[in-house]
């Protein structure tokens, strides 16, 4: 059976309703519309429904939509129903950063193990997590059954990380260097450009 085509930018759009759906439901919201979930988004009620529609019906017309039910749908589509395992290579700052980060919980993911190649870094242990050589990532990802890395390394070490990732198992790649990665096709690569985003900002400000 053939795939249906669903736009990568529904795609990305997915999490974001679900991240505001689940500050909806703290508020204790039952029941929302698409204009409520859709408000604080910059993003028009009629995209929200468009978007919904790749994957079915939901909500009744002139009633709305059940948080608790649109939540676990989310969940659903999104592949976060169950816990995600997620390590990360390079514990730089960022690195450092990102596994003391407290939000990827509320998308049911959690940052299991880091790896970099400094002697000075491995054993060591952040969040209790402890940081690991790259020799040992291979049987770490066998064993915790792990799919998705994110790279936090200086863009000319990218590549050769990100191949040994590969090498190693993992399927799904969030890559903070600012360089194109160069894998197979069934590979699955996001990119994080910080500095790309910022100066897209600074352009805008500039141009008031």
């Amino acid at each position: 059976m053939k795939k249906r085509y669903i736009p990568e930018d529904t795609i990305k759009r997915l999490p974001v309703y679900l991240r505001n759906l689940l500050n909806l439901k703290k508020e204790g919201k039952k029941i929302v519309s698409s204009k409520e979930i859709t408000f604080s988004l910059n993003i028009l009620p009629v995209q929200f429904r468009k978007d919904l529609s790749y994957f079915g019906k939901f909500g009744k017309r002139g009633v709305g939509y059940d948080v608790d039910n649109l939540i676990k749908t989310l969940e659903k589509i999104i592949g976060i129903d169950r816990k995600i395992k997620v390590i990360v290579v390079g514990v730089g700052r960022l690195g450092s950063a990102l596994i003391r980060y407290k939000g990827f919980s509320s998308m049911n993911m959690e940052i299991v193990g880091a790896f970099d190649n400094d002697q000075n870094k491995i054993g060591k242990k952040i969040e209790k997590i402890k940081i690991m050589s790259m020799d040992q990532m291979p049987e770490f990802l066998k064993k915790n059954k792990i799919k998705v890395g994110i790279i936090c390394v200086p863009f000319d070490k990218a590549q050769k990380v990100a191949e040994h990732m590969v090498k190693s198992g993992i399927k799904a790649i969030l890559n903070f260097a600012p360089t194109r990665l160069n894998l197979s096709k069934n590979m699955f690569v996001n990119y994080v450009d910080m500095a790309s985003e910022l100066g897209s900002l600074i352009f805008k400000l500039k141009n008031l």
